[in-house]
């Protein structure tokens, strides 16, 4: 016989009392702002996986073409995504190690390999067995079919980025791409908004159209295009960014270019705006480059020399408006018209370890004698 069955009685759940508790135990509120560049990457992904889909889906039928089975390769497409992004993490976390295992993966990775697994599952029977997916002809009739798409507004950006934010919020389980806060009332819900990190922003420069989340806004602010900036060669111009190279390469006065007397020897790199003031400091060592050219064999100190006596001849501006080597040997050589031809020394050489080998090949032949 069978023992009797306790009967337990189970309290019934409290109710609230007033309408202030209802409203604290009703249903929350979510944030459900996302990473909008991000959403818009993910949205672009999908017109050409669809386009894949129905060229391969299609291929040597002559009674169909992608166009026709477009509208329900599409449905069929958003379902497939929308059941593989909620199983995403059962399947790829719980099954596969834990949260770490998948921590590194990007959504917007894992939403293109649905995208392609799709497409290739919709591959008909001659896509499969003939060379079709290595052809370049298929490449190019599937761009061909997503500007066709784009250009009869198949499937328009909006509702793919809608989509695209279901799918988005279902495969980042780690919240980095969506904000996933809840709040028991509109006006807390409001208040997050204003601070939220996922919050759509605008640039402010003049002529950007960039559209973003607030966490993007310093990245954004790093390379936006229209953003102004002092010149990164340190002159005193503030342009656009996507106006510096152009800048720095032709009209800056900082830019370096070589010295004008660069054919004739000097190396050194000199900035734009002080050329003058670089050929008036180096005169004497742009003399000694010309001369060296015309006077071959010439000692050092001769050159020198020669140098001091034109700069003395000269009047005080000839020889330093003499902007470039052509300019300075004309110049010189006018000078030298009236100085005559240059005094070259020519020193004796005399080596003082000369004598030591004729003492030892004097003392071998003393040796030589002896013996």
């Amino acid at each position: 016989m069978d023992p009797p069955t306790a009967v337990v009685e189970l309290e019934p759940e409290p109710k609230p009392e007033n309408m202030e508790e209802a409203k604290e135990i009703g249903p929350m509120l979510s944030c459900n702002l996302y990473d909008t560049e991000l959403c818009h990457k993910i949205a672009q992904v999908f017109l050409p996986g669809l386009a894949t889909a129905c060229v391969d889906n299609t291929s040597g039928d002559l009674f169909r073409s992608p166009a026709t089975v477009a509208v329900d390769l599409r449905k069929e497409m958003v379902e497939y995504l929308t059941q593989r992004s909620e199983s995403f993490v059962a399947v790829s976390v719980v099954l596969e190690g834990g949260p770490e295992a998948e921590a590194s993966d990007h959504p917007l990775d894992v939403i293109s390999d649905f995208v392609d697994d799709f497409a290739s599952v919709k591959r008909n029977l001659f896509s499969r067995v003939s060379g079709w997916l290595l052809s370049e002809k298929r490449e190019d009739k599937i761009d061909d079919f997503v500007q066709e798409m784009e250009i009869n507004g198949f499937w328009l950006i909006d509702r793919r980025q809608a989509i695209a934010q279901t799918v988005l919020k279902n495969v980042d389980f780690m919240n980095n791409f969506h904000c996933d806060m809840k709040f028991n009332s509109e006006e807390e819900l409001a208040g997050h908004v204003l601070l939220c990190k996922f919050r759509t922003m605008n640039c402010t420069n003049e002529g950007c159209s960039a559209i973003f989340c607030a966490s993007h806004l310093q990245q954004h602010d790093l390379a936006c295009p229209f953003k102004i900036i002092p010149c990164e060669q340190n002159c005193s111009e503030n342009l656009m960014r996507r106006e510096m190279d152009r800048h720095c390469i032709t009209v800056c006065p900082m830019k370096l270019v070589n010295c004008p007397f660069y054919p004739v020897g000097c190396t050194i790199p000199v900035p734009q705006y002080s050329i003058h003031q670089h050929c008036t400091e180096n005169l004497q060592t742009h003399l000694l480059h010309i001369l060296q050219l015309i006077y071959h064999e010439a000692s050092e100190e001769d050159l020198k020399k020669r140098a001091r006596q034109l700069e003395e001849a000269s009047s005080p501006e000839q020889l330093v408006n003499a902007r470039d080597a052509r300019s300075l040997t004309f110049a010189v050589k006018e000078l030298e018209a009236t100085l005559g031809p240059l005094e070259i020394t020519i020193k004796k050489e005399t080596n003082e370890n000369s004598a030591e080998p004729s003492n030892l090949e004097a003392n071998a032949q003393n040796e030589a004698g002896q013996s």
